[in-house]
């Protein structure tokens, strides 16, 4: 879960200073503030944002890439309701 990124930015700068390529920050929950996807986009330090659709992006920015989980929850809701076990989409992502 993504609240706040003044440990991200800070981490982000430490690695890219230290020779890293490319950073890359990666979540399932994004709560991110405007100001802060702002920041986050404007971050010379990182390469992209990988998040979840949990959580509405309150702001579409270059840096924030938004991975659609849905076909995935509704197979675990159908599994559920129907007795299956949802261990089956450990190793298998619905299309």
């Amino acid at each position: 879960m993504i609240d706040s990124i003044k440990t991200f930015l800070i981490a982000a700068k430490t690695l890219v200073e230290n020779e890293a390529l490319k950073v890359y920050i990666v979540a399932t929950h994004n709560l991110l503030s405007v100001e802060s996807l702002k920041a986050l986009d404007e971050s010379p330090y990182v390469h992209q944002v990988l998040v979840t659709n949990t959580v509405p992006l309150r702001l579409a920015v270059k840096k924030v890439v938004v991975i659609d989980i849905t076909p995935t929850l509704a197979e675990a809701i159908r599994r559920t309701h129907n007795g299956e076990s949802i261990s089956y989409l450990f190793e298998n992502v619905p299309q």
